[in-house]
Order: structure tokens, then sequence, then C-alpha cells
């Protein structure tokens, strides 16, 4: 049995994997969708980078977890990459979903060039934390109203420190066994740190023909993808 421990990017909380968990539970599987410090129902507590990636280490060690596949969707994958090094022989995989990976040294905004200033600027005018997305942000990214709704109502503030602290690797992500899922409306290419770690032997890339929030625009297909990347897929 796999267990899948499912983390969603900025201002998302455990609640947007709801419609993904279904299709993992069914096929025999335990998922742990998980909250981050600072967001949804976890808001109020303090967090820096270092915090969400403890979260997700403490959660595995907590509940004693093997033949783990950490899932980490948009920001979430920065922390999740960090984890994935800090649980050993735990882990069975990681699956990326349209998301950042982590640089040692290198922050969340670090990875973009054109938009850090203003991110860093929202940041600083909003007592430290990422004003949540709007119904705006989700245009072209084949979400109907009610998963527009949803997505916007159930966003929360992002803790800015945890965009803008540098990850901590220990060795190369490269030698961790990943799945890479693009997400093809959000850009047809992974960027160039991707594209360079998908060359080597233990990663491997999947496409969806989809937005960037898979688990609202295709939840089935998404946990098919999920399992499959697992090595369990039916």
């Amino acid at each position: 049995m796999t267990n899948f421990v499912l983390v969603a990017g900025a201002w998302l909380g455990s609640w947007a994997w709801s419609d993904v968990l279904p299709g993992l539970r069914a096929a025999g599987h335990t998922a742990h969708p998980l909250t981050l410090s600072g967001l949804a129902d976890r808001q109020g507590v303090r967090a820096g980078q270092q915090t969400h990636v403890e979260d997700i280490v403490g959660h595995v060690e907590r509940l004693d977890l093997r033949d783990v596949v950490l899932v980490g969707h948009s920001y979430a994958g920065i922390p999740v990459g960090q984890a994935a090094e800090r649980i050993g022989d735990r882990l069975a995989r990681v699956v990326f979903v349209d998301s950042s990976v982590p640089a040692d040294g290198e922050s969340f905004v670090s990875g973009w060039p054109e938009g850090r200033a203003q991110v860093e600027a929202a940041i600083a005018a909003n007592d430290g934390f990422w004003p949540a997305l709007t119904a705006d942000d989700c245009v072209g990214q084949e979400l109907g109203e009610e998963e527009t709704t949803r997505i916007v109502a159930g966003a929360t503030p992002h803790p800015g420190a945890t965009l803008t602290e540098p990850a901590v690797l220990r060795g190369s992500l490269g030698e961790l066994s990943a799945t890479y899922v693009k997400c093809l409306l959000d850009g047809p290419e992974p960027g160039p740190d991707v594209a360079a770690l998908l060359k080597g032997e233990r990663w491997e890339l999947v496409t969806m023909a989809t937005g960037h929030w898979p688990m609202f625009s295709r939840p089935g297909e998404l946990a098919r993808v999920l399992l499959d990347a697992a090595g369990v897929g039916r």
C-alpha cells in the first residue's frame, strides 16, 4: 500500500485535494492531504520555508509512514523537494505537479526574475503575506465558474518568508526518483532547471492538457497520473 502525502501550492490547504482523494483511495492506497503552517485551517501559525519542510517531514515521521509518494504542487515543490531528501528510505517517489523545484541557497522568488520585485513588494505591503489569488489569476486554466469560486473562496494569504527564504539541499535533486507533471495550459515546457533534471535517468516527464490547478480542473485524471507515477496504476 502506497502512502500519498499531498501538498498544495501557495494560498491553499489540504482541502484542495478533496476531489483527488477518492481516486487514490479507491485503488487501495492511503492519501494524506497536508496543510502547511500559516495557511487555511492553520492560519496564524508563524512560518518560514524550513517550517514547511518540517511540517512535511514531521507528518511522515509522526505517522510512521512507509512507501511514501510525496506530491508537491506549485510552490509546494520547494519544501517537498527538501523533505524528500530528509525522509530517507521512507520515500518511494516524488511527484512535482506543475511546480517549482528547490535549488540550494535559492528561494521561490529567485526563480521569478521578472516578477520577484512585484512579489516582494506585495509581501511588504501586506504585513508579511502574499495576498491570495483572485478570479483573474484563474483565467485560461480550464476552470469553470464553480471551480474558480472554490479556489478563490478557500485561498488564504501566504506567509511571505516561505517565499523569500533559501532552500537547503543536502544532495542533488537528480538523485531522487521523481515524476514532473507539466500542465500545458500554464506553459508548454518545463523551466530550464526542471529540463536539466529530466535529462537524468531518475526523472520522468508527464504532461496534462489542463491548467495550473489540475486538482480542480481534472481531479480524476490527476489521481490516475499519481497512481501511474507511483507504479501502482490500474
